[in-house]
């Protein structure tokens, strides 16, 4: 049966010398449909602009602030988006590069899996990072004294490990069973590492910001929600909306079949993955409707640790009516 994918080209038909042929490569984009050609152009220019905004968090988070238990995961965050965009960026350009040359070195080979499959994995990390640091921070709130008291000294490190190690778990599972000799259904993999997300991504942060929802409105202490806690909520709302879709592809288009909705998917993904960082600078220089102060300065109201402020209202008698969660 004769291919009728755009994207794929044999090297017999770049070398017939019929007329249409000669035509159909003398195009400068002859293997690229101008949506799928769009994604890519536009993938690559938010790409760039997320690892120099992710590399900004990691610099400052690093080398310019003092750990905290949310920092930890942010950090971590940051790395994981930070890689994701910038093998994304790698692939993109190579994809659109051969695409110029009408020669796809790496289409369908071994190579090409073992991308998509790290790509896979920031994404999980990325994904789970966030999540697990929603929860933590509803639970700070929800439960203040066991927070400040019982919560272990390196709960965060240890979380963050453990995600990481569950998110190679998971994708070194899926490639065993997808490219390997062993006897196991690739499309049931991926349909349950979806379903597995989607678990994950609907039941932890939607019940921890409900509960969380309901002791701001009904509790005897009105608190006014921190910069912290609105960048995590900002950064879990865009995950739903722009980091989602490419888990529905991964589950209706496992083997990828539809380019357009891949390209699509992973432009959204790496929005995603982008956007973190301008969320933070955002929340933090807005103060009273305006935006105010420089880059670190922002960063700085965002992240630093507010428990002790609190603690020390809380002794001193002064109204905690006003105080940040």
């Amino acid at each position: 049966m004769e291919e009728t994918n755009t994207t794929d080209l044999s090297l017999n038909n770049m070398t017939d010398g019929s007329p249409e042929d000669e035509e159909t490569n003398n195009q400068p984009w002859c293997t690229l449909e101008n949506s799928v050609l769009i994604t890519t152009i536009v993938s690559i220019a938010i790409s760039l602009c997320g690892i120099v905004g992710n590399m900004v968090v990691i610099w400052f988070l690093g080398f310019h602030m003092k750990r905290n238990p949310f920092t930890v995961y942010v950090l971590n965050l940051a790395v994981a988006d930070f890689s994701l965009l910038l093998l994304l960026l790698v692939d993109l350009l190579v994809y659109i590069i051969s695409a110029r040359s009408c020669y796809f070195p790496f289409k369908g080979t071994f190579i090409d899996f073992i991308i998509m499959d790290l790509f896979l994995f920031y994404y999980l990390v990325s994904m789970y990072l966030l999540v697990a640091m929603s929860t933590e921070r509803c639970l700070s709130v929800l439960f203040p004294i066991w927070y400040r008291c019982h919560r272990p000294k390196h709960l965060s490190g240890i979380t963050c490990g453990v995600l990481w190690a569950l998110a190679a778990f998971l994708i070194s599972f899926n490639f065993i069973g997808c490219y390997s000799f062993y006897i196991l259904n690739c499309t049931q993999i991926l349909h349950g590492l979806s379903i597995l997300n989607f678990v994950i991504l609907s039941s932890f942060p939607l019940l921890s910001n409900i509960s969380l929802f309901i002791k701001l409105r009904c509790g005897s202490q009105r608190r006014h929600p921190g910069r912290l806690y609105v960048a995590v909520l900002l950064s879990l709302i865009f995950l739903i909306v722009l980091g989602f879709p490419f888990n529905v592809v991964l589950y209706l288009d496992p083997y990828y079949f539809n380019k357009f909705s891949l390209h699509v998917s992973c432009l959204l993904a790496s929005l995603n993955s982008t956007i973190n960082p301008f969320i933070y600078f955002l929340v933090g220089s807005c103060r009273q409707c305006r935006f105010q102060g420089s880059l670190m300065v922002a960063l700085r109201r965002v992240f630093e640790d507010k428990t002790t402020s609190e603690e020390r209202r809380n002794v001193s008698g002064e109204p905690v009516g006003q105080t940040s969660l």
